[in-house]
Parts: structure tokens; sequence; C-alpha cells
């Protein structure tokens, strides 16, 4: 283990230290460009995510880069921030640090104001062992390992004589009916039925079959009824099978046991088996892990999701200087959604301003207003010219929808390399049947098996040198 490096040494002035380079913490630390403090930004990753087109990255439209620049990058021109790459293990809260690893190099990083945006990751329900079978859609890496999968399915039947086995790699199985599981859904059908469509010779890719299954009653919970009721009809006419009211109880590698819950006057309880070789996970998510550690140290609470219930000024308990923003914090019913983080990680960074800029000229530091959330509506895209979209009282489906929410997403994009780039891949996928990022390789399949394999405990007896490929092999979809 290298020596560890402490930075707050170097802070002459106010030091911000944020904890995430998502949407909370990049948009927190761009507020204070102008601000007379230095920031720096830790993250465990090189790239800010535009996490609501994962799912684009994962069918073919969009690639990684569009949707994920460099943060050194945005950042390059603002002067008094700084980026730092490693995963945060610790907060000391007593002594205002933070502890973060890279590799081998541990460094600790000294703070006044503390912003923690490490948002969430994917919730399989305390079955953690599910990942290793239905990827997420939280990472560059999951949506690489699902174009990877879905791809490969199509591949691996074409070469098959099984009518069983061609059955089950052509069976895709959506887990979760919010946005991200109809968005996904819905590029998969249509992947499927027109943009693969004749471009194998032993199988028909139009017969893929797509199911969309949730345990709620409902598609899209979140948005009135009359929006889930919109989507789920667009989605049936594309062929999907949507299936409500289904708990998955167990997941393996050829498939998925749901259970089938009281709905619509159905008795429930009948276990039944969908055999899938590619199933992706859209059901739930759990905050970081930091926000137990915050929790610890602050007496503050955390909620099921394991989110911080913060003061109004999203704030914790007894810690005025440390804010907790986005995905991490839980205040009133507020959703989890890019514009809470966005919000909440510039209302933070005002208020660290405002109370700089009192000090500085030997005012009394203002009372901190609670914040705000100004809802802008929601919208969820189900195929090609059709989406749906919910601001306050107002509902709009359909084509009108669906420009609105490409006028909305292309505005969040950061730069303008990445929104033209954009644009001309849109223009490729919705009015043509191509998509111009269908490459995979078997990395983007087997990565999660071999990371799991590497960083494995040692057996106390060698396996045989052979073992430690088979693992990989089985994996593939």
């Amino acid at each position: 283990m290298s020596p560890s490096n402490t930075l707050a040494a170097r802070v002459h002035r106010h030091h911000v230290v944020i904890i995430g380079s998502g949407f909370g913490g990049l948009f927190a630390a761009k507020q204070l460009r102008k601000a007379n403090v230095d920031v720096t930004l830790i993250a465990k990753t090189t790239h800010h995510l535009f996490q609501p087109l994962l799912y684009q990255v994962a069918t073919g439209i969009l690639s990684e880069g569009e949707i994920a620049p460099s943060t050194r990058m945005i950042l390059k021109d603002q002067h008094n921030a700084s980026v730092i790459l490693g995963e945060v293990n610790s907060i000391d809260l007593e002594n205002k640090v933070v502890t973060s690893q890279f590799l081998e190099r541990i460094t600790e990083t000294g703070y006044d104001s503390l912003i923690v945006a490490a948002g969430a990751g994917q919730s399989y329900f305390g079955n953690d062992h599910f990942a290793e079978y239905a990827p997420g859609m939280k990472t560059i890496d999951d949506a690489l390992e699902l174009r990877g999968r879905i791809i490969g399915a199509f591949d691996q039947a074409e070469l098959s004589t099984d009518p069983e086995e061609i059955e089950r790699l052509l069976t895709f199985v959506v887990v979760g009916a919010g946005p991200t599981g109809v968005e996904m859904a819905g590029q998969i059908a249509e992947l499927a039925t027109k943009t693969l469509d004749g471009t194998y010779r032993h199988i028909d890719s139009r017969s893929a079959k797509i199911i969309l299954l949730d345990a709620a009653p409902k598609v899209l919970p979140p948005f009135a009824d009359s929006l889930g009721q919109a989507a789920a009809k667009r989605l049936t006419k594309m062929g999907v099978d949507i299936q409500l009211g289904a708990m998955v109880t167990d997941l393996d590698a050829n498939g998925l046991t749901v259970e089938d819950l009281p709905l619509d006057g159905r008795e429930g309880g009948t276990v039944r088996r969908i055999s899938a070789r590619t199933k992706v996970w859209s059901a739930g998510v759990a905050a970081s892990p930091l926000g137990k550690t915050l929790a610890a140290q602050s007496g503050a609470e955390i909620d099921r999701a394991g989110r911080v219930l913060v003061n109004p000024d999203l704030t914790l308990p007894g810690h005025p200087e440390v804010f907790v923003v986005g995905d991490m914090m839980s205040l009133g019913k507020l959703p989890g959604v890019a514009q809470v983080a966005i919000q909440g990680g510039r209302y933070a960074a005002r208020v660290i301003e405002d109370g700089v800029e009192a000090v500085r000229a030997g005012k009394t530091v203002p009372e901190r207003t609670p914040f705000k959330y100004f809802d802008k509506g929601s919208m969820a895209t189900v195929s090609r010219f059709s989406a749906v979209a919910q601001v306050g009282p107002i509902k709009v489906t359909g084509f009108i929808a669906w420009v609105m929410w490409l006028l909305v997403h292309l505005l969040y994009i950061v730069g303008f390399r990445s929104r033209l780039t954009t644009v001309i891949s849109w223009l490729t996928a919705f009015f043509s049947r191509g998509r111009g990022q269908l490459a995979i390789t078997e990395q983007q399949v087997d990565a999660r098996r071999a990371m799991v394999y590497f960083t494995a405990p040692e057996p106390a007896t060698a396996p045989e040198p052979e073992s430690a490929t088979r693992p990989l092999q089985e994996s593939r979809p």
C-alpha cells in the first residue's frame, strides 16, 4: 500500500469537497465556478454519466462517449475546481476528512464544506446474486454488458438447431415497469422487429419475445394512471408481453421463477417458470453505502432504500457544513430523479457561497431558507415517435410528448459536441432502421464474472488451470 496523500494542507481558501460526479455533484461544482472557494470533486469514475440514456447505449443507439463525457474536460476551464479519482470509503465528520482510494493509493482530503452526492446503485431486494444473470442499468459497464448479451442472444440463436434453445435465446425479460423498464422493453422490441429484421438467415428476429414484468399492478407507477395505460397500450401493440402482479422469486442463467400476486380478481399464489437467457433488472435502487456511514456518525435516520433523512436545508443533523443531495437524501416525498439532484446540488452550492461571502465581508451569515423543489415534470419514451409526459396537471402522450422528451434530454446533455453527435445518432436510429453502435465484444459480456473471479479470495487448494475460464464461458448469453 502506498503512503497516504494529505491534500488538506494545500487548502488556503474555504474548501468545498464534493463526492460524486453525477447530476448533483457536477452541477454543484459548476455552480461554484465564480465563488471564492476551492472545489475538489472526488469520483470513482472518470466521467459524468447521463444515466437516463443508458438504455440507448445498451440497445445500440448511442455510444458511451455521447452520454459520459470526461469530468476533467467538463471542468477544464473552471480553475477553482480539481478532480480526484477514487472511491470514497470513509468520511470523518469530526475531523472533516474524506478518505478515498484509487487502486492502491489512499488519499485524505480535508474540507470546510462537504456535498455528498454519491448516488445510488441497483437494488435486488436482498437477492444480490441475481446481478450475475440480470444486470441493472446504473453504469456504462451495465449498458455495454447488456448490449453484448442482447446482440449475442440473436447470434447464438442463429447457430442453434434446437427449437427450445432458440426460443429461450430469443426471449428477453425486463424486470421492473418503471420508466427505465418501459424504455428498455420498447427499444429491444424495435431492435428485434426493425433494426435486425432480415439480418439473419436461419432465424427471424421478429419472432423474439419481449416480456415486461413487475410486482406492481400498473405500468409506470409514478405517473398518472392514464399515462401508464397509454404506455402499456403502445408496448402491447409493439408485441411486448406485459405481466403485472408478477414477483420474481428466483433467477438463474436460463430463466427466472415468478409468483403471481393477487390482482384484478386473480387469486394469486401461482408459481411459474419463464425460460430466458437475457434478463434486465430495473426494479429498484439502493442508496450509496456512504449513507449508513453518515447516519452512524450524525445520528440521522435512513430509510429502507438507505437514503439519509436530511434537514430542510439538505444538511445532516448537527452538521450544517455537510449537505446530502440527489439519490442519497430523503426529504418529504421527493422522487429520485435527475432534477432533484440538479436542484439540490445547486442549492447547496449557493448556500455555501452565500455563507463564505458573508464571512469575507464581515457580515452575519444569512439564515438558510429551506430547499424547495420545482417539479419540471416526468417523461418516459416508449418507442420512436411515442412517449408520455406529465408536467403538473398537464398530461401529454404520443408524438408531442416524444418531441418534448427529445428537447429536454438534449438540454441536459453536457457539452456541445455530445449534443451534436447525439442528434446525429438519433436521426439515424429514429428515421431509419440503422443503429450505429451494435458492435459487441467478449469482454463486455464476461467482464462482470471475470472481476468477481479475480477479486475473490484465493481458495485453500489451487484449482486446475482450466477452471479459471470455465465460469466465464458459462456466463455467455
